[in-house]
C-alpha cells in the first residue's frame, strides 16, 4: 500500500491532541461533493509519499506528536491498512481512523485489537438518499448501517459527521439521520464549500445558509449529546 498524502502537523484533525495526517489512495463511493477527489482513482493518485519519510519522521517526532490520523479516499477499502494502524501503534503513537462506514468487519477488527483509538465516521445522508450522496444509485445501507450500530456500542470513542449540501441533502435526511445515530455523543454537521477539487464539478452543489445549518443542527440535537457545525 501506499501514502498518496502527507501533513505533518495538524491541531485539529484528532481532538485534543498534536498529529499528522496521512492521506490514502481509492474508494468505493463517488460522493459527487467528495473534496478528495484526486484519492478516488487510481489514475489520478499523485506521486506517493516514501514510507520510510513516514516513519522516520514520526520516529523523529517523538514526544511531540501524539498521533496519526489517517484518513482517504476510504483506508478499510484495502486490508493491509490493518496491517499499517498496527505499525503506527507500534511506535507508541494514537490512531484515528475515518472512514465512510462501509467495511464494518474491518472497523470492527481494527477497534477490537486496539488498533485506532478514535473513529469519524461519515454519515453521508440518510438511509433512504444514502445513493445520492455517495454517487450510486440504489445504494443498499446494510454495511453501513452495520457500522453505525457497531460504533454506538461505545467500544472506542467516535463521531459522527455530515457534510450538508444543497443539491443533495434536504430537511427531512437530518429528520432520519437524528433517529439513526441516537445515543451517539458527538455529530458535526459540515458546512460544504465549493472548489475545482470535488468529483463532480459540473453538479449544481452549494452551501446551505447559517440558518439552514442550525436548524438541521436542532434536528439532530435532540438524540445525541453534543451537536457542533463545523466550516461557518
Amino acid at each position: 500500500m501506499n501514502i498518496y498524502g502527507f501533513q505533518k502537523t495538524t491541531l485539529l484533525d484528532f481532538p485534543g491532541k498534536v498529529a499528522c495526517t496521512v492521506f490514502l489512495g481509492g474508494c468505493n463511493f463517488r460522493c459527487p461533493f467528495c473534496h478528495n477527489s484526486s484519492l478516488v482513482f487510481s489514475s489520478e493518485f499523485p506521486d506517493p509519499v516514501d514510507m520510510d519519510e513516514f516513519f522516520g519522521y514520526i520516529r523523529k517526532r517523538k514526544g511531540i506528536l501524539d498521533g496519526v490520523c489517517i484518513t482517504g479516499g476510504e483506508p478499510l477499502l484495502l486490508k493491509e491498512t490493518l496491517d499499517f494502524l498496527k505499525q503506527i501503534k507500534d511506535e507508541g503513537l494514537s490512531v484515528k481512523l475515518d472512514t465512510n462506514g462501509s467495511f464494518p468487519e474491518r472497523l470492527e477488527t481494527a477497534v477490537r485489537e486496539g488498533l485506532v483509538d478514535y473513529v469519524a465516521m461519515d454519515i453521508k445522508s440518510s438511509r433512504k438518499n444514502y445513493g445520492k450522496a455517495v454517487g450510486i444509485a440504489d445504494y443498499d445501507t446494510a454495511s453501513v448501517e452495520k457500522s453505525v450500530s457497531f460504533l454506538l456500542e461505545k467500544t472506542v470513542p467516535f463521531e459522527f459527521r455530515t457534510t450538508a449540501v444543497r443539491g443533495i441533502h434536504e430537511k427531512l435526511d437530518f429528520v432520519d439521520i437524528a433517529s439513526w445515530i441516537q445515543g451517539a455523543d458527538r455529530y458535526y454537521l459540515q458546512s460544504f464549500v465549493k472548489s475545482y477539487r470535488i468529483l463532480d464539478k459540473e453538479a449544481d452543489l452549494s452551501a446551505f445558509t447559517r440558518e439552514e445549518m442550525d436548524e438541521f443542527a436542532e434536528i439532530v440535537a435532540g438524540t445525541v449529546g453534543k451537536v457542533e457545525i463545523r466550516g461557518i
